[in-house]
C-alpha cells in the first residue's frame, strides 16, 4: 500500500451564476449548493477542491461579466471558510485573470487555466493564450503564491497544428512557467489517454502531472504511479451524473482507489 497516495482533487461545480443563460437561483443557494458539495468531497477524503462556474453555458470566450467575478468570489470565500482543504479557482471559458483575482483575494491555492499555452480551436472559436498578462498580473497583485494549473491540449478543443503532447507541455512549462501540468480526454467526463501520460512522466519526471477528466474508481490504477494527483467532477456525482450533488461515499472509493 502507498503511504503517500496522490492527491484527489473534487471539482465543485456552481450552479449557473447571476448573468448566464440558466441563470435562476439565488445567490444563498448557489452557495449552499457549493458548501454541499465542497462538504462531502471533505468527508470522503478529497485533499483539495476546485471551484469553477460549470453551469454558466455558453462560456464566454475570454472575459467574463462582472457578476460572474463577484458571485465565484463570495463561492470561494464561503467554501475557503467552511472546508480546511486547499483550493483552486477555474473560471471557465479562459478568464485567467478573473480566476488569479479571485484567487488572490480569497486566499485561494491555484488557478486553472483551460489555454494557457498557444492556441485552439474550441466550440467557443478560436482561443489563444494570455500566458504574459497572466503572469504579469500574478506578480502585480504580489500574488505568487498562487500557483499555474495549466492543461495541455485541453478537452473540447484542438490544436490548429499538429503538434506533440510533449512539446506542448514543454511550452507550458519552460516558456509560459506554468506549475502544473493537466492532462484530460476529448471532452468532460472522457478518459485521459494513460499511454500519453506516461509520455509526459518520461520527458518530465518530477514535474506536477495531474489528470483532469474521467477519472473513475476501476480506472484510477491505469494512471498510477505516472499521475501527481486526479481532478474528479462527474464519477463521484450521484450515480455518475455530472447534474446531481457529490456522493463522500463515490469519493471514498476513489480515495481507497488512489492508494493501491
Amino acid at each position: 500500500m502507498s503511504q503517500s497516495p496522490p492527491p484527489i482533487v473534487g471539482v465543485v461545480h456552481l450552479p449557473a451564476l447571476p448573468g448566464s443563460p440558466r441563470a435562476g437561483l439565488s445567490l444563498d443557494a448557489i452557495i449552499a449548493s457549493a458548501l454541499r458539495d465542497a462538504r462531502a468531497y471533505a468527508e470522503g477524503g478529497a485533499s483539495a477542491l476546485i471551484v469553477e462556474n460549470f453551469h454558466d453555458v455558453p462560456f464566454r470566450k475570454e472575459q467574463v461579466e462582472p457578476p460572474v467575478i463577484a458571485a465565484m468570489t463570495l463561492a470561494v470565500r464561503a467554501v475557503r471558510q467552511a472546508v480546511a482543504l486547499p483550493l483552486g479557482v477555474n473560471v471557465l471559458r479562459n478568464d485567467a485573470g478573473a480566476a488569479l483575482a479571485i484567487a488572490a483575494v480569497t486566499g485561494a491555492a491555484f488557478i486553472r487555466v483551460n489555454i494557457h499555452s498557444g492556441a485552439l480551436v474550441t466550440d467557443q472559436g478560436i482561443i489563444q493564450t494570455l500566458a504574459d498578462d497572466t503572469l504579469r498580473q500574478r506578480r502585480a497583485l504580489g500574488a505568487e503564491q498562487v500557483a499555474i494549473w495549466a492543461d495541455v491540449l485541453v478537452k473540447h478543443a484542438s490544436p490548429l497544428g499538429p503538434i506533440a503532447i510533449e512539446d506542448a507541455a514543454d511550452d507550458l512549462i519552460q516558456r509560459e512557467l506554468a506549475d502544473a501540468v493537466i492532462v484530460t480526454g476529448r471532452a468532460t467526463g472522457r478518459p485521459a489517454d494513460p499511454e500519453e501520460l506516461s509520455r509526459l512522466r518520461a520527458a518530465f519526471p518530477a514535474f506536477p502531472l495531474y489528470v483532469g477528466s474521467g477519472v473513475t474508481a476501476e480506472s484510477i490504477a491505469d494512471y498510477l504511479p505516472a499521475a501527481s494527483g486526479f481532478i474528479v467532477g462527474t464519477w463521484v456525482k450521484e450515480g455518475g451524473h455530472i447534474e446531481r450533488p457529490v456522493d463522500p461515499a463515490r469519493v471514498a472509493r476513489l480515495v481507497a482507489a488512489a492508494r493501491c
